[in-house]
């Protein structure tokens, strides 16, 4: 069965074009080392899933993880940031601060100040100058604890002239196998030289949910497959003698789309007026002369549709926490086109969207939440909690591990009261 499963997600992988990037370097700052009082503090790898939506891992009966969760902690779910999108989420899980205030507004966006474009699948992704915040293994690495990380969005950019001690570019030549290897060799390494906290992504969910749809067969194989992967994770990690705690989560979810009558850019919009870049679910017009803006808004209100929502970045839904007042770096577009689920917007002619996406407000679309377990020996036992906002993981993370956040965040130490042993 599990060889069934790897040859699945392998085919997937390869139709995905993953592993265009084919550095497979261990990346490793030299001349660092825990601290003494910090080789004493507790060890976590936290784990995201792409994509795992809250409900998949009883609907697909993923029984290692269903095991795991009941031993530890889990959420009825995890409240995604609006957009529940990945790069912005995924930064906001290492920083406890929503997109507008980290400056990830979304995995594609504009910057005024810098006049440049910033997008998840370009270079500028490694960039420092995007990322606001304080990251986790910035934080872990300023306070003389070592850090590692296999993939996560900001890991590969020098945030705060500061790398992960151990880490890895972003490919797909390295096996899961190989994945689980290094993290354990990790492990294995001196008190001085281990890294307290690990970073571990993986995509397989996402691809499979946004390609085939998050009920398809493939769906359900990815989740399958992550289930046996963490299994043997936690498995080797045991045989390490360590006491390792696991954060197992997700930065949103999917739901099945409209992509047989998918909707356009509206043709009233000027495009010698305006910049246009987003995603399908969400479409961003940055106003080359701010003249445009209040015609354009009213011009769009008008068009005789239903399908999608037109707002100024300036009056955008107030639990979004996404709208001028907070956009800390003048990164959120002036007019937002966000289509009304299970609408998408398509960018060209030709082609058809994906049939799931992601991106809507998880207060209206139930199938954006995320998925929250924990498990491990700082962790209470057979607890199930109400569902909270992620903004939240970063507090917890940081209690967990005894670091001093040294900057405010929009997250609440509560939820780290609520889940750990004191």
């Amino acid at each position: 069965m599990k060889q069934q499963l790897l040859l699945v997600l392998g085919i997937i992988l390869w139709l995905a074009g993953y592993g265009q990037n084919n550095d497979t370097t261990q990346y490793i700052i030299k001349g660092r080392a825990n601290s003494p009082e910090q080789q004493k503090k507790p060890y976590v790898i936290m784990i995201s899933v792409d994509a795992m939506r809250y409900d998949y891992i009883e609907k697909c009966n993923a029984t290692n993880l269903i095991t795991l969760g009941k031993t530890g902690v889990r959420a009825e779910a995890m409240m995604p940031s609006y957009p529940s999108i990945t790069f912005p989420n995924h930064y906001t899980l290492v920083t406890g601060l929503y997109p507008s205030h980290h400056g990830i507004v979304c995995n594609k966006f504009y910057d005024r100040n810098l006049n440049d474009s910033y997008s998840s699948k370009s270079v500028t992704a490694t960039e420092a100058r995007w990322y606001g915040g304080t990251p986790l293994w910035v934080l872990a690495e300023q306070q003389k604890m070592l850090s590692a990380a296999f993939y996560w969005v900001g890991s590969d950019a020098e945030i705060q002239n500061t790398y992960p001690t151990y880490r890895y570019k972003y490919n797909e030549k390295i096996s899961i196998g190989n994945r689980i290897k290094t993290v354990i060799n990790w492990l294995k390494l001196s008190p001085a030289q281990r890294p307290h906290l690990i970073n571990l992504y993986f995509p397989q969910v996402d691809y499979a949910g946004h390609h085939f749809g998050p009920d398809a067969p493939e769906t359900h194989k990815a989740v399958l497959l992550i289930d046996s992967a963490v299994n043997e994770l936690q498995k080797q990690v045991k045989q390490t003698g360590l006491d390792v705690n696991f954060i197992f989560l997700s930065d949103h979810g999917m739901v099945h789309v409209d992509n047989k009558a998918p909707l356009s850019i509206p043709p009233i919009i000027d495009t010698a007026k305006f910049n246009i870049t987003g995603e399908d679910v969400m479409v961003e017009l940055y106003a080359k002369d701010t003249s445009a803006i209040k015609g354009t808004y009213e011009a769009l209100l008008k068009e005789p549709h239903n399908r999608y929502a037109v707002y100024l970045g300036t009056n955008t839904p107030k639990h979004w926490h996404y709208n001028k007042a907070n956009d800390r770096f003048n990164r959120i577009a002036d007019i937002l086109l966000i289509p009304k689920a299970p609408n998408v917007f398509i960018y060209t002619a030709k082609g058809r969207p994906n049939p799931g996406a992601h991106g809507y407000d998880p207060t209206l679309v139930p199938q954006m939440k995320a998925t929250f377990y924990a498990w491990g020996p700082n962790f209470k036992t057979g607890l199930k909690i109400p569902m909270f906002n992620n903004v939240d993981v970063y507090p917890l993370v940081a209690q967990l591990l005894g670091l001093t956040i040294t900057q405010p965040v929009d997250g609440s130490i509560h939820l780290a009261k609520k889940l750990l042993i004191k």
